[in-house]
């Protein structure tokens, strides 16, 4: 890879965005860790956001850098990559993340990355930049990841449905209320594993096209990985409380054992993606979880037109941030 010409001012710069970035990606997608706790009544919400945010952090201890390293090198041709690539890139998604927390609509903030990572490269370079088998498995799991999430979901549902039949509602809701905290716990863990390595993996392509970092090093340097971790949890601490309603009550009614089934589902997801080093949709994966378990009590149970105007945020999202990226990178060649 050849390395680029750069000011450490304008790196610098790059990496501040790339952190706004992960911030605003925990501040948007707060709602998906902490909407189910919150809408059930088992935690207050700053409780909620405290407790997503921590597990949000720890998950540095937890977690392989597999996602980190599909993102940084398993995407984009690494010799494309240089600084208005990742300014295109950063702008095409913070732009789109902003648009939809304004509206209150659940999107994927790893969508709207790896859709500013293809506009800009491709505004660039052309397709032919794009590495097709990484980005291959980040669009099936566009839909793997939610069906997956409502396959687990509604399966714990029929689970817990069948080894408490004989019980009484209120000790259900009374066992439950705490098996939530847990549950939340593992969300939260997950998506602090999954989606702060999408920023490393930004910050880290950055790194090496500049010739700050060896392209052979199998990890980001340690300040990287720290940093966005800290980030992505200072943002989950904020909390996007616009759309904390929408996924928490607005999909279905979700009660402490709906909220528990959702949450662990979820979890399982995003654990497995993460192994595998997938960059999946936390906001994908938590609303098929919470459809799972809305539609194993009765279809109607689910608000279908809520769901559809989701799914169809989803389906603008890469070409949104896309086409964004591909003007900002433009304009990053006029300014940087």
């Amino acid at each position: 890879m050849q390395t680029l010409n750069i000011s450490i001012y304008t790196l610098a710069f790059l990496v501040i965005l790339a952190l706004l970035f992960d911030f605003m990606n925990g501040f948007h997608d707060a709602a998906n860790a902490i909407a189910t706790v919150v809408s059930t009544g088992v935690l207050k919400p700053h409780q909620a956001v405290a407790l997503a945010a921590f597990f949000n952090f720890i998950a540095v201890a937890v977690f392989q850098l597999k996602v980190a390293t599909t993102v940084g090198k398993g995407t984009i041709d690494p010799t494309v990559i240089d600084h208005y690539v990742v300014f295109g890139a950063l702008v095409g998604a913070i732009t789109w993340n902003v648009l939809t927390w304004y509206y209150g609509i659940p999107s994927s903030s790893s969508h709207a990355l790896i859709g500013g990572l293809v506009g800009a490269s491709v505004a660039k370079a052309g397709t032919d930049s794009l590495i097709a088998s990484g980005l291959l498995k980040i669009i099936a799991f566009i839909v793997v990841s939610p069906a997956l999430g409502f396959l687990l979901g509604s399966l714990m549902m029929l689970l817990v449905s069948w080894l408490f039949v004989r019980s009484h509602p209120q000790r259900i809701d009374k066992w439950f209320r705490r098996m939530q905290l847990l549950s939340a716990s593992m969300y939260s863990l997950g998506h602090g594993g999954n989606d702060a390595q999408k920023t490393m993996g930004i910050i880290w392509m950055l790194l090496i096209s500049a010739g700050a970092v060896a392209a052979g090093e199998s990890m980001p340097p340690l300040w990287v990985i720290v940093s966005c971790y800290v980030a992505i949890g200072l943002g989950t601490l904020f909390g996007g409380w616009r759309i904390v309603k929408t996924m928490g009550q607005k999909i279905t009614k979700l009660k402490p054992v709906g909220g528990f089934c959702a949450e662990t589902g979820g979890a399982m997801t995003l654990f497995l993606a993460t192994a595998l080093g997938i960059p999946v949709s936390t906001t994908h994966t938590i609303t098929g979880a919470i459809v799972g378990v809305g539609s194993s009590r009765k279809m109607s149970a689910v608000r279908w037109g809520v769901a559809g105007n989701i799914v169809w945020a989803w389906i603008f999202t890469i070409p949104a941030s896309a086409f964004v990226a591909a003007v900002a990178w433009w304009v990053g060649t006029k300014i940087l």
